[in-house]
């Protein structure tokens, strides 16, 4: 990946902020509709209504602009405070929470073109594939890593491993309904059905990783 990666994501005034949402907004939909290869700087310049200087000030390189894209998506549904512990929240919510906010994430048109445009793409450009997964999917299982070995810490659930727990957790939600859906057949859990379907993972996980009995 570019070093220039990380570069110029960071906020800024607030018109500076409306003019890289406004940029962040435009790329999504020109690489969704155009492809990645397709998509050019200057195109998203018109497309945000602003001029290439503009979107050059807020994004290095177009590799920092679909990262930054992915990653606000992620941010959108999993913002990082979601993964803080705190004392007075039960882990079954806490971890309820996660799941309602990935389910819903990885079930959103904008998610799932966007899978599939990477699969697509991936294969003939490696580096795609590592953009996407090191800006969304990594982001996200680190993040949860992170929480379960807190989780593990105050002794609310056993897990010795928490970044293959992490991917448990995360390969349950998406499930076979996902599986389906990326490939064109079927349609996304939503209402009652989505909801019995994060309970019974959320459940299924708790039961798993459970304290044995001293």
């Amino acid at each position: 990946m570019s070093a220039n990666t990380s570069a110029n994501i960071g906020p800024g005034r607030p018109k500076d902020l409306a003019k890289r949402q406004a940029i962040l907004e435009a790329a999504k939909r020109l690489f969704l509709s155009n492809g990645y290869a397709s998509t050019s700087m200057d195109a998203v310049a018109a497309e945000a209504g602003v001029s290439k200087l503009t979107v050059y000030s807020h994004f290095n390189d177009k590799e920092t602009l679909l990262t930054a894209a992915v990653m606000a998506k992620c941010e959108e549904q999993l913002p990082t405070l979601l993964y803080e512990l705190t004392p007075d929240t039960p882990v079954k919510t806490l971890l309820l929470n996660i799941a309602r906010g990935f389910h819903q994430l990885i079930n959103s048109d904008e998610s799932v073109n966007l899978h599939r445009l990477i699969i697509a793409l991936g294969s003939q450009d490696p580096k795609l594939s590592q953009i996407f997964i090191e800006a969304g999917p990594e982001r996200v299982l680190q993040g949860m890593e992170g929480l379960l070995g807190k989780i593990n810490q105050m002794g609310a659930l056993h897990i010795d491993k928490p970044r293959n727990a992490a991917e448990h957790f995360f390969c349950m939600l998406k499930g076979g309904a996902n599986f389906r859906l990326l490939y064109g057949y079927g349609a996304p859990l939503t209402g009652e059905a989505a909801e019995a379907h994060v309970q019974e993972v959320v459940d299924l996980f708790i039961r798993a990783y459970r304290p044995e009995p001293g």
